[in-house]
């Protein structure tokens, strides 16, 4: 449609061309999918943060409601906190769930995804809440202002029932990953549940990686992590299963066995694409 169009029309007009038939199509694709939440879905060129499709989006965000409610046993009155919020794949099925006795916390280092965030939801859910944390990242934040491994969450102690974090120690260091689990541990409350996201280094995914089975290519030591480049390991980076579980035991943070591994690596039984570990702070951190 859009050539045919493109052919009636002076060559000075094709971006305005371009520009109203991508609002044609982003308009009607998000209705197709989303129904009255189409206002909450972004442009595909604003979503820096792993979908592709609005598609990609809905499935992404629905996966991850499960994991909440199926893993983590979240109730609507709770009080939850997404370090790496994004743009809000994972926050829209959230606002169906969480009464208004529960509450959202999101907080992410691009600036773009937390302005939608804050217009498109706080305006409407006022339990839903948004903050950029001005933390560096060689990736996603390079004139980030803190450092990862020093940084305190603008948060008090003791305030959530769940922390979540999908994708973020993927692409942090040992020393930032440690400082972080140390924050998580601080704002849980006691019985209260974290769901991080892994590439989880044993010997199964070793030997999978090893046979060139795997879909990420770890293979530049880290201390007790592998990454997938050595001039930018944020790019992707795993750890040493014995590690992980090391660092959760010193942060007071118990971790519910089995580990729910995940696709990533090449093996046959999964249940997601990267490891899930969900963890609960225990009485002594």
């Amino acid at each position: 449609m859009i050539r045919i169009a493109g052919k009636l029309v002076p060559r000075f007009l094709h971006p305005t061309l371009r520009s109203v038939w991508a609002k044609l199509d982003h308009h009607y694709q998000t209705r197709k999918l989303f129904g009255p939440e189409a206002k909450f879905i972004p442009p595909v060129a604003l979503m820096h943060d792993g979908p592709r499709t609005y598609k990609d989006f809905k499935e992404n965000g629905d996966e991850f409601f499960r994991h909440y409610v199926e893993l983590c046993g979240l109730q609507p009155n709770e009080d939850m906190l997404d370090l790496g919020c994004g743009i809000g794949r994972k926050t829209l099925p959230l606002t169906r769930y969480l009464s208004e006795r529960g509450s959202y916390v999101g907080m992410d280092i691009v600036k773009s995804g937390v302005d939608w965030c804050t217009e498109k939801y706080s305006t409407k859910y006022p339990n839903f809440k948004f903050e950029l944390i001005d933390v560096y990242n060689d990736l996603y934040n390079p004139e980030g202002k803190f450092s990862a491994a020093e940084y305190r969450f603008p948060l008090p102690d003791n305030q959530f029932d769940l922390v979540v974090l999908n994708s973020v120690f993927t692409h942090m260091l040992p020393e930032e990953v440690e400082n972080y689990l140390s924050e998580i541990a601080r704002v849980l409350r006691t019985g209260g549940r974290c769901l991080i996201s892994f590439f989880v280094l044993n010997e199964e995914s070793l030997s999978l990686i090893e046979n060139r089975q795997s879909t990420i290519d770890l293979r530049y030591p880290f201390g007790p992590a592998l990454a997938v480049s050595q001039e930018k390991p944020e790019l992707a980076i795993g750890y040493d299963e014995t590690y992980v579980t090391e660092l959760y035991a010193r942060c007071g943070l118990e971790i519910r066995q089995p580990i729910a591994y995940g696709s990533w690596c090449g093996r046959a039984n999964y249940y997601s694409y990267q490891d899930q570990i969900v963890a609960f702070k225990g009485t002594t951190s």
